[in-house]
């Protein structure tokens, strides 16, 4: 995994706007309708040039595959482990805080955005049988279609995400929790082993962690003992892959809105840390955790990390200034040296496939590019 060694580089969080020909074949198949699945594939895998080849024009380092081939940050996970029934699923995400605090805000958001406006049907998954990974061919192409953008956009450093055990679904089978997420954990690190076997470094994308302490109705003691049963899947997901190939991205699965009931960084930090990786990317931009470097102060990132905080935020559609982006990535780095620093953003920007990206694709880009800008500020101060 690249470091700033001598300079502030940058990354993102992985899911972009698919394009509208994406869209309406992805939303047939999503559907069950008849598609072209050929054209579709060829489709998908122009999109990945296109979308790696935006990414390396806007000043991104470290580059994805934009999840140009997946419905959802997590809800792919159905096509690539068996032992899992969709079912619908009409009150949509959840988040009974939140929603219960600020009912007609959210009544209106969810019916639009995140899975309110994704391209398929609104379904959750259930575990109903024996969880195995039946994946080999799409993560293959997830695989190819990156290799050959990288190699036409000339960029060396890739990524590509894959949810954390926590996001398989709803356990209606395992006796257990520690059963069913061990069992998912099996299956998901496949997909882990054949990321970085094929020279990729591996995202985990987890939401669920902070979640934990957010939603969940448990005592503080329980949260905790939760989130470290988390972590220990995890970990098991990730067992012989090393701590460089891995960056571990946690977020609070909600994207616009109050936000109130997001649990503070210090609570789950300790947990987060704990997690076999080489690099920690979180929310850092945006109004309700931009404060939160502070926790830096009295928390140590430990020896050989790398912290990728969000200094461009996926809640609003104001670009940010690259001052400001500089100010944000000069504080971090101060508190945990320079070269443990990337810059980053705090969510991906599509993590549903949408025809309606609540951040405008046009922005992203602008975002990007203002970020590029923000790390050669940076730079230009931190190895004055």
């Amino acid at each position: 995994m690249k470091r700033s060694v001598d300079r502030i580089l940058t990354t993102h969080c992985g899911s972009l706007a698919r394009p509208e020909n994406v869209l309406d074949l992805m939303r047939a198949k999503e559907m069950g309708e008849p598609y072209d699945a050929e054209a579709y594939a060829t489709r998908v895998r122009g999109a990945v040039a296109d979308s790696v080849g935006q990414q390396v024009r806007t000043g991104i380092d470290i580059v994805t595959d934009g999840e140009q081939g997946k419905s959802g940050f997590f809800s792919y996970v159905g096509e690539r482990l068996s032992g899992f029934e969709a079912r619908p699923n009409a009150d949509g995400p959840r988040f009974e805080a939140e929603r219960e605090a600020f009912p007609e805000y959210y009544r209106q958001y969810f019916s639009t955005a995140m899975m309110g406006g994704r391209v398929g049907r609104q379904v959750s998954l259930v575990c109903t049988g024996p969880v195995s990974y039946r994946g080999e061919e799409a993560v293959r192409r997830d695989i190819d279609n990156l290799r050959a953008a990288t190699r036409a956009a000339a960029v060396e450093d890739a990524f590509l995400p894959a949810v954390a055990p926590g996001g398989g679904g709803e356990n209606e089978y395992y006796p257990s929790e520690e059963e069913y997420l061990f069992a998912v954990a099996d299956a998901m690190h496949n997909e882990y082993r054949a990321i970085v076997d094929a020279g990729f470094d591996l995202q985990i994308d987890d939401p669920y962690l902070t979640g934990i302490f957010s939603y969940s109705p448990l005592s503080a003691a329980d949260k905790r003992r939760k989130a470290e049963l988390s972590v220990e899947a995890i970990n098991h997901a990730l067992r012989g892959i090393p701590e460089d190939r891995v960056r571990f991205h946690t977020c609070y699965g909600i994207n616009e809105g109050p936000r109130v009931h997001d649990a503070p960084l210090a609570d789950y930090v300790d947990v987060m840390l704990r997690v076999n990786a080489g690099a920690y990317s979180l929310e850092a931009a945006n109004a309700r955790h931009e404060h939160e470097y502070h926790v830096w102060e009295t928390v140590r990132l430990p020896e050989g990390k790398i912290l990728m905080p969000g200094v461009i935020t996926h809640a609003s559609n104001i670009v940010e200034h690259p001052e400001l982006i500089a100010e944000r990535i000069v504080r971090y780095a101060k508190l945990v040296g320079r070269e443990n620093v990337v810059a980053g953003a705090d969510c991906g920007f599509s993590s549903q496939a949408t025809y309606n990206p609540e951040v405008n694709p046009r922005v992203v880009w602008a975002k990007f590019q203002a970020m590029a800008e923000g790390a050669r500020l940076a730079t230009a101060r931190l190895w004055a």
